[in-house]
């Protein structure tokens, strides 16, 4: 393990709350309906070295254009990283996450708290949460509300109940990603190297109906009206409940969306060998521009057939690196097999 990290306070701007919006595929409940044995291993996985078909041209515009990419092997997590590991680390280092710091009023002069009182929540310690108001569907604003005192600890607020330790971690901004990362000694997959070990082994994903229940956490019924929970969750589940892919992960499609060291720009065409994706200065999302964003994949439990439909390998959405939300996670890979712990 590396020495304690720094904590250094990062720019959460207010439109934050408007960037996480567009995910919409959280945190809803997380209550367990049913009883699944969940038997995940820890033990980080060996992806051999290979070529497949990154990225596809039959569903959104820039999961586009598909090509044949080669990656390099590495290990990477069976599972999301878990509450439970991410305390081991706080304890270990006194890490204190974006979510847990307050915003200083003086870094933003342009906006007057006196004038402007709503905004003042946006200040405190906190993070995005998905409250969906079934009254005003037709407003995606709705579907989303800044909590203070919403953090990894306590995803949905501090009025809600803590976290599950075998739960994926969320409220996690970027860097604190990569804060455990580098005490961990692994690192944030590139979105290649996550779309790779996603296949399971195959060159080439084919285009998915939603996965079945046993397959992947997602939202069964109508977003955001009915969820069903068919598949034994109305909300996060603890990690590695669900059928692992060829290549025993747990959970790449569904549950939480996953941060990949990637900047996001609305195509993705650069490089064919372990590709690294643009940098920082080119990167762009059209419903949060000036605020540079990176790479989510992987989708959430509250992706369904009619809205979102991103629990798909070549699937892919931008995301502001100083922002958490309730359904946003994270997996670590490694460049040579880590040491047992």
């Amino acid at each position: 393990m590396s020495e304690q990290p720094r904590s250094d306070r990062k720019h959460r701007p207010k439109g934050s709350v408007l960037g996480a919006l567009c995910l919409a595929c959280v945190w809803f409940g997380g209550a367990a309906l049913a009883a699944p044995v969940c038997h995940p291993g820890r033990t980080p996985v060996q992806i051999e070295p290979g070529e497949f078909v990154m990225g596809s041209n039959q569903t959104y515009r820039e999961e586009g254009p598909a090509r044949t990419v080669r990656v390099s092997g590495f290990w990477i997590d069976p599972t999301e990283v878990t509450v439970g590991q991410f305390r081991a680390f706080v304890e270990a280092t006194g890490y204190v996450t974006l979510a847990e710091q307050a915003l200083d009023p003086a870094d933003y002069p342009s906006i007057d708290l006196e004038a402007n009182p709503e905004l003042a929540d946006l200040f405190k310690p906190g993070g995005a949460v998905f409250t969906p108001d079934v009254a005003s569907i037709s407003r995606g604003l709705s579907w989303w509300t800044y909590v203070p005192g919403a953090t990894w600890r306590y995803p949905q607020g501090p009025d809600a109940p803590a976290a599950n330790d075998e739960a994926p971690v969320t409220q996690i901004a970027f860097d604190d990603a990569a804060a455990y990362a580098a005490w961990k000694g692994g690192r944030l997959p590139t979105e290649a190297e996550w779309e790779y070990a996603a296949l399971g082994g195959k060159a080439q994903a084919t285009f998915e109906a939603q996965p079945a229940p046993k397959n992947a956490n997602t939202w069964q019924g109508i977003f955001p009206i009915a969820n069903t929970s068919g598949d034994g969750f109305e909300g996060v589940a603890p990690v590695g409940c669900f059928q692992p892919n060829g290549n025993g992960l747990y959970d790449m499609l569904g549950n939480v969306w996953e941060w990949t060291a990637d900047w996001y720009a609305p195509v993705h065409d650069t490089g064919t060998e372990n590709p690294k994706g643009i940098p920082r200065n080119r990167s762009f999302d059209p419903a949060n521009p000036g605020v540079p964003s990176r790479v989510l994949k992987g989708g959430s439990f509250l992706c369904a057939d009619n809205y979102c439909h991103r629990y798909r390998p070549a699937a892919r959405h931008p995301q502001e690196t100083g922002l958490g939300t309730n359904h946003i996670g994270f997996r670590l890979v490694y460049d040579e097999a880590p040491a047992d712990d």
